[in-house]
């Protein structure tokens, strides 16, 4: 077995660990290979324990399968804690700002509780009804189908709904992050949203724990050194240290700060 075949069929599990399914359609589309190949990889990858076919998708198997988002917003939660603190910090009343999907973007949603009269434009349907409890802030989101188990909204649609505002922060994640530095996305609408989301604001931050560095994810989009403030849990592994060392001021150690 080559290893882009091993890279590819990794992939397809960290997509189908991360939605709890996708369609075989989506994966080629994602991947940039024919069906048939990602149809040969299933016969291999579907045991039945952990990963199985249904109706032209790979799923994870019954016993395995739990909301993803629900999974992953339960993990880590002290140092997503400190992440959210930290970047919530910053955001005073008042404030205009964009909010990504993701667990990480929601944890700095739910620690805005106390601020007063923000204006809230956002895909994650989660961090509105968080913020919603306050009945000053304003709240914008765009229209169209919620993708569950994740409550958000995703698509091109969301592309152009970030395109028609501006604001003084965004705050976001991403799937992963790449040697170089790249900010790794498993679609690159995905990625066009979150690029929306910086462009159209005053400043940047990208919310992440350690444990997206090195995490692969198709869909490459921008780059650390683009980011105003990158607000991580803790130092990654040593091979990231030059690439730490280079970003200077502009990454903050949330569990150090504590």
């Amino acid at each position: 077995m080559t290893s882009k075949t091993i890279r590819r069929r990794d992939l397809i599990q960290q997509v189908v660990q991360e939605r709890g399914g996708v369609s075989v359609g989506a994966l080629a589309e994602m991947l940039g290979v024919s069906t048939q190949t990602i149809r040969r990889d299933l016969d291999q990858l579907c045991d039945g324990e952990t990963l199985c076919r249904a109706h032209g998708r790979i799923e994870l198997a019954e016993e395995r399968l739990n909301t993803p988002f629900d999974q992953r917003a339960g993990t880590n939660l002290v140092g997503k804690r400190a992440i959210a603190e930290v970047a919530a910090a910053r955001i005073p009343n008042g404030a205009t700002l964009f909010i990504s999907i993701g667990s990480t973007a929601l944890s700095v949603a739910r620690a805005l509780h106390r601020r007063k009269e923000l204006t809230v434009i956002t895909n994650n349907l989660s961090a509105a009804m968080a913020l919603s409890e306050e009945v000053s802030n304003r709240i914008i989101l765009p229209g169209g189908e919620i993708r569950l188990p994740d409550r958000d909204f995703v698509g091109e649609e969301v592309v152009e709904f970030f395109g028609r505002y501006r604001a003084e922060f965004a705050i976001f994640g991403t799937a992963g992050v790449d040697e170089d530095g790249g900010l790794l996305e498993f679609h690159q609408s995905e990625v066009r949203a979150t690029e929306r989301m910086r462009r159209n604001a005053q400043r940047s931050i990208l919310v992440i724990d350690r444990s997206k560095f090195g995490r692969l994810a198709p869909a490459v989009g921008g780059n650390l050194s683009d980011i105003d403030l990158i607000v991580c849990d803790r130092a990654p592994a040593a091979a990231y240290a030059p690439l730490i060392e280079g970003l200077g001021p502009r990454i903050l150690f949330a569990e150090d700060a504590e």
